[in-house]
């Protein structure tokens, strides 16, 4: 598909570190002989750098939130919203909407998808944070997909790649 945006049979267990350890996996059970995995693809963890690191006002909030105390809870809580907010606020740059948009292309507009945080420390042989990032089921319309990958990339997890699928 492109850079940004992987189809499942692009991905498998050594692609973590590009599309998360769920994108990797659904790469994974995708080529299992015999067993349905509804078609859908990853967006990569160089489209999440890219959005970040155009992103002027992150590195301020970072330092905000680390100049903090640990039991600063209230002030955590609300640099963290400030960060989600920001992120959540960065319009996707023309390449990888176009990107996205092609891969939608390939279904039905009136389909539902999920779109999952996938994240590269998730479903490690040695840790899972399954079901700790966000997950939105039902999402209809390129818009709405939009919305919610920004959504992903906002939660918080380290490197998040958002993986959609039916």
């Amino acid at each position: 598909m492109s850079a940004y945006v992987l189809g499942f049979q692009e991905v498998d267990r050594n692609s973590t570190a590009v599309v998360g350890g769920k994108g990797a996996n659904l790469g994974e059970l995708s080529r299992i002989e015999g067993l349905r995995v509804p078609d859908g693809f990853c967006i990569s963890t160089g489209a999440f750098t890219r959005i970040v690191g155009e992103m002027p006002s992150l590195d301020e909030l970072l330092e905000r939130l680390a100049g903090l105390k640990a039991g600063a809870r209230d002030e955590v809580s609300e640099v963290s919203r400030e960060i989600r907010r920001a992120i959540e606020g960065v319009d996707i740059p023309e390449d990888i909407h176009v990107a996205i948009a092609r891969g939608l292309s390939r279904f039905d507009e009136s389909e539902a998808f999920a779109v999952r945080s996938s994240a590269t420390a998730e479903d490690l042989p040695t840790a899972s944070f399954a079901g700790q990032h966000d997950t939105y089921l039902n999402v209809i319309g390129e818009p709405e997909i939009l919305k919610r990958i920004s959504q992903c990339w906002a939660s918080p997890s380290p490197r998040p790649s958002p993986t959609t699928g039916r």
